[in-house]
């Protein structure tokens, strides 16, 4: 009479310890925190391309993973705070700035914000920056301002010899909604062209740069901004 061999375990017993560690995995990058790659300049000269970026994704209010739907309300975005969220044109992730939220009145006068009839300041920002940019932008005479008025204090990147939308409204945010602008203004599609982004869209605030791969040096890191914060 044969004897019968060791019975064999299903697959899922043998692979079930890498399984929920992927689905937990999953479920933390979806919606507590992730890093995400900034391909494009439109953030210059907060955000280079090549920058890995950490997003904290309950800043906002606690999510179901893989979706928009919260579970907790969370903070509210505030002028000023760098945010990941989904286009409403398009579905695509994008990372800009906040610049006026539900009940603001915000204009574009030229290169100047005016929000709720008070023209922000600006003053000349870090020329050191400029070394920073990748040659394509840098070949475009591009100028470096500190914006005050719209949150935060930062810097800005203006293209003056791109064609880009530099009048707008006034308008009001509507409720439940905000306005984005990308820091490199001459260079952004924000919502000067995709509209008013849902509070629902918004994934996260962007905290800091992890690593940054430059791009035109066969994506050699760039020391001086390794876990850099972006306040």
């Amino acid at each position: 009479m044969p004897v019968s061999g060791k019975k064999k375990s299903p697959l899922w017993r043998e692979y079930r310890g890498i399984a929920l560690f992927l689905l937990l995995m999953v479920a933390f990058r979806s919606a507590w925190a992730d890093w995400m790659t900034v391909p494009t300049g439109s953030m210059n000269p907060t955000i280079l391309e090549g920058d890995r970026i950490l997003v904290d994704k309950h800043a906002f209010g606690l999510r179901i993973p893989l979706t928009l739907t919260r579970l907790t309300p969370g903070a509210d975005p505030e002028r000023g705070d760098i945010v990941v969220f989904e286009s409403p044109a398009d579905g695509k992730t994008l990372v800009k700035r906040v610049v006026a939220i539900p009940g603001d009145t915000l204009e574009l006068v030229g290169e100047t914000l005016v929000l709720n009839g008070q023209p922000a300041s600006y003053h000349p920002g870090d020329l050191s920056h400029l070394q920073q940019l990748l040659s394509t932008t840098a070949s475009q005479q591009p100028t470096v301002l500190i914006e005050k008025g719209a949150g935060v204090e930062h810097e800005i990147l203006l293209l003056p010899a791109r064609v880009s939308r530099r009048v707008l409204g006034p308008i009001t945010v509507p409720a439940g909604m905000y306005f984005m602008l990308g820091d490199n203004r001459d260079n952004s599609a924000d919502s000067r062209y995709i509209g008013f982004v849902p509070r629902r869209n918004i994934i996260g605030r962007a905290t800091r740069v992890v690593v940054s791969l430059n791009p035109e040096r066969y994506l050699v890191p760039r020391s001086n901004r390794l876990f850099t914060p972006l306040t």
